[in-house]
């Protein structure tokens, strides 16, 4: 979610086997080149795709309960692995927002092989500015810094009681529910509020 590149810096000092998805935080637009249109080139993911490991997927989709009656948005989404999972393993319907098309190309082939392209959908979109409201569950592994700005439109857009995962990094104050912990990688779960509450 500034720039986001020294994510890479930070790799060894957090631990191997982590999954950093590409994040959709735009980055800044840049000048169109002399003779061109004014149209800046296409935007390009912040932070460098690492894969989630298979026992933290199936950690966060334990600890947010998934079934097949849920809707899960995976934002940061990368090969697609977390929406793939709960379509395979609970049945459920899952959408991955990821700004690098070449995952989203790399997902939809791995959601046609494991047989559930008919419950996944990968879109190449800026997550900041993706309609997530139909969304029953959010799972994230972004930065802390896009975990805070990402809090007021997960709080906007999204129901009452939809579950939120994220695998390795809080929300500041918001503190979560429930954590699990999976070797060294800790997982949290948050629950949209009433809105209703004062």
């Amino acid at each position: 979610m500034l720039s986001l590149r020294i994510v890479l810096a930070l790799l060894p000092s957090i631990g191997m086997g982590m999954q950093a998805p590409v994040s959709s935080f735009p980055s800044p637009p840049a000048a169109a080149a002399p003779g061109v249109s004014g149209q800046a080139p296409p935007r390009t993911p912040d932070v460098h795709f690492v894969p989630t490991p298979t026992a933290v997927v199936d950690a966060m989709l334990k600890l947010a309960n998934v079934t097949s009656s849920d809707v899960i948005y995976d934002l940061g989404s990368g090969d697609g692995r977390i929406v793939i999972t709960a379509a395979q393993k609970f049945g459920a319907r899952g959408v991955g927002i990821e700004l690098d098309r070449q995952l989203v190309s790399e997902a939809n082939k791995k959601a046609s092989k494991a047989g559930v392209a008919d419950k996944v959908t990968f879109l190449s979109t800026d997550l900041f500015k993706a309609d997530i409201s139909e969304a029953t569950v959010v799972t994230l592994y972004l930065l802390p810094s896009i975990n805070l700005r990402l809090q007021p439109k997960l709080m906007r857009e999204l129901k009452p009681g939809t579950r939120i995962v994220s695998h390795r990094f809080d929300m500041g104050e918001w503190k979560p529910e429930q954590e699990a912990i999976v070797g060294s990688v800790h997982v949290f779960l948050w629950t949209i509020p009433d809105k209703r509450t004062p």
